[in-house]
Formats: C-alpha cells, sequence, structure tokens
C-alpha cells in the first residue's frame, strides 16, 4: 500500500523533498501546501501532483499519511503541531524550531498523538560522511583527538529575507552549522561545553562563526560557518586519531573552482550540495523516514537526536554573544 505524502512550502527545501516523493517508489505525493498559490501549482504541476493555499484545505480534500514541514524554521511548530493534532506523521526541516521550549513541545504533542515526527538532519545521510562515522566507530583511527569542520558558501534568500533576521533564523549557527554539530554528536556523543565567536552583519547579508565543541569523552571539535562566500556551497571534514587521520573536501571532484558574487534574482534561496549519486542524500534521507514509518524501525534521527543538537546550536550562540564558555548542563531556554 502506497503512503501518502504531502508538503508543505514550495520554496527551495520543498521542492527537493517534492521531487523525492514524486520519484519514491510506493509513496504518492498528494499536494503541495504553500501560500503562494501559483508557486504551489507551478511544482505541482511539475510533479503530476495537485496545489493547495492553506494545510485545511489540503486536509479537507485530501487524507495524507505524512506531512513534510519545508517551511521557515519559525514556523515549524505550528504545523508540525497541526498535523500531529490532525493524526499525520510528520518529517520536518532542520532546525526543529528556533528555541527549546517549542521544539520540547513538538516532541510532546506528536508522542501525545502517537505520530512519528522525523527531523531532516540530512548530513547522517551524505555516504562520505557515514564512511566517516564508521571508521571512527571501528576504530580504524585510533583514539580520536580532534575534528575539524567547514561548511557554508553564499548568503541565502528566503520568504521576507527572513535568514537576514537572527531573532529568525539563529544565525548561520542554528541554521546551517547545526548539520556539522549533528554529525559530530553522532560520532562522539554528549557535548560539555562550547565557545563560539560569530560576525553577523545583517544589513550587508553576511555572517561567519567559528564553533569549539569539547565533548565528554574528550575529543576537542573546530567547527567554521560561513554565508559571506561570493556564490556556492562547500563543505569540509578532517578527524584526527593516534593511528590515523581521514579528511573529506566537497571540492576535491571539481577541477575548476570559480566564485562570482551573483545578483540575487533567479538564485535559489538555499544552496543544495550536489551529489553525483544515482539518488541523492535527501531521497535517501526520506526513503529512510518512510521506511520507518512503515515499519516501526527507531530512525537514524530520532527528534531527541534534534533536539541535543539545537541545544548544543543554542549553546553556540549564547556563547558567540557573551563571549564566554557555556557548559551545555547550564545551556537552558534561550531564546
Amino acid at each position: 500500500m502506497n503512503v501518502k505524502v504531502v508538503v508543505i512550502g514550495a520554496g527551495t527545501m520543498g521542492s527537493v523533498h517534492a521531487e523525492a516523493y514524486a520519484s519514491m517508489p510506493g509513496v504518492e505525493l498528494r499536494g503541495i501546501v504553500d501560500p503562494r498559490l501559483d508557486v504551489a501549482q507551478s511544482l505541482a504541476e511539475k510533479l503530476g501532483s495537485f496545489s493547495y493555499s492553506t494545510l485545511d484545505s489540503l486536509l479537507m480534500a485530501e487524507d495524507p499519511d505524512v506531512v513534510d514541514v519545508c517551511v521557515p524554521t519559525p514556523f515549524h511548530k505550528e504545523y508540525i503541531v497541526r498535523a500531529a493534532k490532525a493524526g499525520k506523521h510528520i518529517i520536518s526541516e532542520k532546525p526543529l524550531d528556533r528555541n527549546l521550549s517549542d521544539a520540547e513541545d513538538s516532541i510532546r504533542v506528536c508522542k501525545e498523538h502517537n505520530v512519528r515526527l522525523f527531523v531532516g538532519q540530512v548530513v547522517r545521510f551524505f555516504p562520505e560522511y557515514r564512511s566517516i562515522r564508521q571508521q571512527i566507530v571501528q576504530g580504524k583511527l585510533g583514539q580520536v583527538g580532534t575534528a575539524r569542520t567547514f561548511r557554508g558558501g553564499s548568503f541565502p534568500s528566503g520568504s521576507n529575507d527572513w535568514y537576514a533576521n537572527s531573532k529568525l533564523s539563529g544565525t548561520i549557527i542554528v541554521d546551517l552549522l547545526i548539520h556539522d554539530i549533528d554529525f559530530l554528536r553522532w560520532c562522539f556523543g554528549d557535548v560539555e561545553r562550547v565557545y563560539a565567536k560569530n560576525l553577523v552583519a545583517e544589513r550587508n547579508r553576511l555572517d561567519h562563526a567559528y564553533v569549539s565543541l569539547k565533548f565528554q569523552n574528550g575529543v576537542i571539535a573546530h567547527l567554521e560557518g560561513t554565508w559571506s562566500a561570493p556564490s556556492g556551497f562547500s563543505t569540509a571534514i578532517e578527524v584526527a586519531g593516534d593511528k590515523g587521520l581521514i579528511t573529506h573536501n566537497s571540492d576535491g571532484s571539481v577541477p575548476i573552482h570559480s566564485a562570482i558574487r551573483q545578483q540575487r534574482s533567479g538564485v535559489a534561496a538555499v544552496e543544495v550540495p550536489s551529489s553525483p549519486m544515482i539518488h541523492n542524500p535527501y531521497f535517501i534521507e526520506l526513503e529512510h523516514f518512510i521506511h520507518c514509518i512503515r515499519t516501526g524501525d527507531v530512525a537514524d534521527v530520532e527528534p531527541e537526536d534534534a533536539l541535543a543538537a539545537l541545544k548544543i546550536s543554542l549553546a553556540a550562540v549564547r556563547s558567540a554573544q557573551s563571549g564566554e564558555v557555556v557548559t551545555l548542563s547550564q545551556a537552558r531556554g534561550e531564546k
């Protein structure tokens, strides 16, 4: 029996998710919701689906099994709660929310209504990163001492330029570096303390951050994120242990690199990493979530993982604002 899915949001990530479902065996893409009905219609027609301007109108017309939330972060809780109360399983883009209390409320409501909640920490599904974690877990690097990551590109655009409002986006730390924070926690366990520095120039659409994490097992990680590049998107990771070193750079397979600052018109709101695979990591992630809904299996990313990554990210924001180290046991209630 096919799983019926609807997508809320027809922006960059909504399009990526919708395209994945449209080509996924055993899945029906039953609708796309966006208040910009013409945008929803364009995407729906392309994928052979239906368009709606509101979730309520869609739920009246369709009976989906899954609601996929691809809207700006400040609206995650609203749609997660509405979908949960309607008895629908939920897949939400990261971060789970902008603050811990709302994130915890979303998790609680989903449990109360006996529906699954999945959060798109997609780096766990990139084959290069999965391979790195496997080698760490298998002890091939020996005792790991340090890790270093980079992630970034040009400043994203979105509806009402919400990324440029740090109160809505949480800065690059909460919106983008949360990927590396989640992946490193998946590799090394819980974080003990955080120290961060960042440069945020909202008027000039620039954001650059450094985050240092001390894990409870002693590993030290240094993370760098930027929304200050002229164009493009790239990632890198390096992990060092007493038996070896492993590195990955997304630019490594590209023979020519160029960075030309572009006009905003016609540029995607969010740069999505490309993949040479038949199915990109977003497809693999969503297919995994659908599998877990069918079988009841534990997911590679459970809501508590997304909550932990959010807590660390917010602690890093707090450190960048105060200039002081933040201990995770004290990092509570960030807004």
